[in-house]
Order: structure tokens, then sequence, then C-alpha cells
């Protein structure tokens, strides 16, 4: 048997996966879980060295013979987290992450000292917004002086481990269009935006590369730590995102892949760039060659877990009582904002139910409420992508609310869009280990194309119902019209 092993890095757990591509199945799978440091000023951060640990526990999961028969390894990790390097390797401080928001205040300096958003659209290809790595930076260097003049190198969380299994500096555009700091057009690094932070800054952002370049090989130390073969290549990795767009097929354009985690996420495949002047969808670069604009909500399940606990209700006891309520959940509407949001732009927003009336105060409408908010907020995206000239046959769905049936059909029925399930729901992980194969055949002359026709299989697909389509319209232009009256409490 031979594998590709495949890392990722979330923010709740790391994963391993070790895919057997001879047979088209997973071999061996194992995780382990982080700590998360919050804060009331929307602090959200984790150590490195974490992540470093969570890795290794998983792997010592995995039967030594399964470890054996891997020829190459991807790396997939949380997109934005800043991981501060000294010239010693050592990480400098705690990793802001993606949904931290305690930044918001930078995100406004940069934006002023680059000359407004709407500079910042046109020469870059997107705003700074609170969850992006910029920001974070910036509030590095003011707290921490000392630190930040001992930094030598940017990273992100997949590029940190790619570092601690090669020993090799390197960023890939997918990933690194996620910092803010990416001309997105010519996937050059902005000088003069990360000068604004800093003078000295472009020289610590690492040098960029294309996909099909990889990030080097696993060092003897790296090999011993993990329990992994040595010397074998590592590809370049990519942002959680990059990899699922792989591990769910969304490389070539008609294919959306959407997201139900603690975040939720819609994107797509483009050949060339697309900048939404509405600052909406993320001009982000894919790890495939090309572009993949995004749609990223910062509150997705997790409206559905805070409903679930608050009514101390288990999964089987949320399908029986959601499934007796009709779309729009009775004129009940929750806006899902526990983390504030990021789109809309909103980092101190809160969340709210509304419209409650003395006939509507239900668990099942408050339960189905905050499952239809998610994919309301996916919706948002969804327009926006058509608006820009984006097309799309089919979603393929992923993430944690891709296991519930009900969910899967919200999703169809809010989007229009028939809904495709994968035979593997580890999209991010399995993308990376696809990405790996990739790597290694591509001196066979494979297309990362063909490999993903080859490798990411269907498990079945949703169709829509024509009357809860229209049943939905109204329900979802009340939350747009909610939203649109309570962004003004949030600024």
């Amino acid at each position: 048997m031979k594998t590709v092993l495949g890392i990722d890095v979330g923010t709740q757990s790391s994963k391993v996966l070790f895919y057997d591509y001879e047979s088209k199945k997973v071999a061996a799978v194992a995780s382990a879980p982080h700590e998360l440091i919050t804060g009331s000023d929307g602090t959200s951060e984790q150590e490195a060295r974490w992540w470093i640990e969570a890795i290794r526990a998983a792997l010592v999961e995995i039967p030594e013979e399964v470890r054996r028969t891997a020829i190459a390894a991807g790396v997939s990790g949380q997109q934005h987290g800043f991981v501060p390097v000294g010239e010693d390797g050592m990480v400098l401080h705690r990793v802001k992450l993606w949904n931290d928001t305690s930044t918001a205040a930078e995100c406004g300096e940069l934006t002023d000292a680059f000359g407004g958003e709407k500079k910042l659209i046109k020469e870059a290809g997107n705003p700074v917004l609170p969850g992006y790595t910029a920001s974070k930076i910036l509030w590095f260097k003011k707290n921490y002086p000392e630190e930040f003049s001992r930094m030598e190198w940017v990273m992100l969380p997949h590029d940190y481990i790619n570092y601690f299994l090669t020993g090799e500096v390197t960023m890939e555009y997918g990933d690194a269009s996620g910092t803010g700091l990416l001309n997105i057009r010519e996937r050059t690094w902005n000088v003069a935006l990360a000068a604004a932070i800093d003078p000295d800054l472009p020289n610590k952002l690492p040098p960029l590369y294309s996909p099909e370049h990889g990030a080097g090989k696993v060092t003897a130390e790296a090999a011993t730590y993990f329990g992994i073969p040595e010397g074998i290549p590592v590809s370049c990795g990519g942002g959680d995102n990059m990899m699922a767009s792989i591990g769910t097929g969304a490389v070539v354009p008609g294919v959306l892949s959407m997201s139900l985690g603690t975040s939720g996420t819609l994107f797509g495949y483009s050949d060339k760039p697309v900048i939404d002047e509405d600052g909406i969808i993320a001009a982000f670069c894919s790890s495939s060659g090309g572009w993949m604009p995004l749609l990223c909500t910062m509150n997705c399940t997790v409206a559905t877990e805070q409903a679930r606990e608050l009514f101390d209700t288990d999964i089987k006891e949320l399908e029986r009582l959601v499934a007796e309520v009709p779309p729009g959940a009775d004129g009940v509407t929750v806006l899902p904002y526990f983390s504030g949001e990021r789109i809309p732009n909103m980092p101190h927003a809160k969340a709210s139910i509304m419209g409650l009336n003395m006939n509507n105060l239900t668990r099942g409408n408050i339960l189905a409420a905050s499952m239809e908010s998610a994919i309301y907020g996916m919706k948002i995206g969804l327009e926006s992508l058509t608006r820009l000239g984006m097309t799309a046959a089919k979603i393929v769905l992923t993430g944690g609310g891709s296991r519930n049936p009900i969910w899967r059909q919200m999703a169809a029925d809010i989007t229009g869009l028939p809904v495709v399930i994968l035979s593997n729901h580890d999209s991010a992980a399995l993308g990376a280990a696809v990405q790996a194969l990739w790597q290694v055949e591509q001196a066979n002359g494979a297309a990362l194309e063909t490999l993903v026709d080859e490798h990411i299989l269907s498990a079945g697909s949703e169709t829509i119902n024509p009357e809860n389509v229209e049943a939905y319209k109204e329900p979802y232009n009340r939350y747009t019209e909610y939203l649109g009256n309570l962004k003004n409490l949030y600024v």
C-alpha cells in the first residue's frame, strides 16, 4: 500500500489522514484537540506549539505500518493566523487566529494610512478586514515592540507547519492572499501596504511560490518527531479553504463549495481575478494555479450549537423539532453574530432573535431559524458571486453541517441549487493529500484537475424542492432587512 498524508490544522483540532490513492480510499484518520484562548475584546488565540503537539498526538494513533507508507505530505491550515517567527525559528507570541476581532482599530489605521478602502480594493483587490493577518501584525508591533523587532518571518499556520516539517520558509499564493498584503492580480506582495505597517516588513514576508513548487522535504528531525518517512516531498499546501476547494472538486468553473462549520464559507474557481468593489467577496488566489473568490462568515454552526445548548437538545431531538417547522420558522429570524461578523463587516456585532410573538416562541422555531441563518449568510455570497459573473451548476457541501440531512435540504432550497455531498467529509485534509499526490505525479505530467476527478467521489445529492424555494424568498428578504437596519447599531 502507498499513501499520501494530509494534515489539517483547524481551529478546534488537528487531523491527519492517510489516503491510499491506489485503492481510492482513506487508510487511516485521527485527530487531537486544541485549546483556545478567548477574551471579551474579541481575542481568539492559540499557541503554535499546540498544533505541533496535536499533529504528533494524532499520528501516534495511526499504526506505524500505515505511517511508513506515506510517499508525500500536504498541509492545510486555518487561514489568516499570524505566526511571528524569530531568527532562531522560535515563535515570539501567541497566534492571533482568523476569528480574532480585537484588531478592528488597526484595520482602520491601515486603511487610512494606505488612502482608503476604495484604493485598497483597486490596487490590492481586498480591503483590510478584521480576521486578515495585516492588522494583527500592526497590533503586534504596537503592543510588543521588543518582540516585533526580533521577528524574522511572518508566517501563517500552514506555513509554520511546513517550516517545522522541512526547515524551509515558503508561502504560496492562496494562503498569502488571506493576509491582506498580496496584490491579488499580480500575485506579488503589496510593498506599500506592508511598509505602512513597518518600513522593514516587506523583508520579513516569505518568498512567494506557485502551487507547483512545493515546500521542501521532510527533515530527519521532523521524521523522528512525527514518526513519518524522512525525505518525502511536502507540497505547498494552503489555507483550509484552498485545500477544501481541491477536496471538493472546486478547481474548475461551475462548481461552488460551501462549508458549514464554525465559520461558513462559499467559494469557487476562476481562471482570472474576481474583484468585488463592494468588499463582500474576498478576492483570493487558489492553491491550484487560479483564483478563488470567497465569502466567509464568522458564525455558522455556532448559532445552532448555542441554541441546542440553551434548550439542552441533542441532534436527534433537533432534527425532530425542525422537521415540523415550515420554511421561515413561523416568522422567527436569527441574526447569528455571536462572534461579531466579518461579512458584513461588523466586528462588534451581537446576536439577535427577531420576530418573536405570542404564537411563534417555540424551541423548534428558534432552532430552525438558527439553521436557516447560516444558509441566508451563504445566499448573500451567492448573489454577490452571480453579480460578479460567476455561474454555478451545483454546490458541494462540506463541514459538520453537511452531515445533517435537514441542513442539506435547506441549503438546496434557499440557494436554489442542487447540493452534492461527498463520500469523504474531511475535505481539507483530503485536499491536502491529493495536492501532495499531485506534487509527486507532476513528473508524470498529471494535471491536478484529473487527479481531483479521479479521487474526489460523490456520495449523493439533494435536489431542490420548488415549493420551498418559493417559500424561503420572503424569510430571506426579512433576514436582509433586519440586517440592514441593525448594522447601524454596531458601526
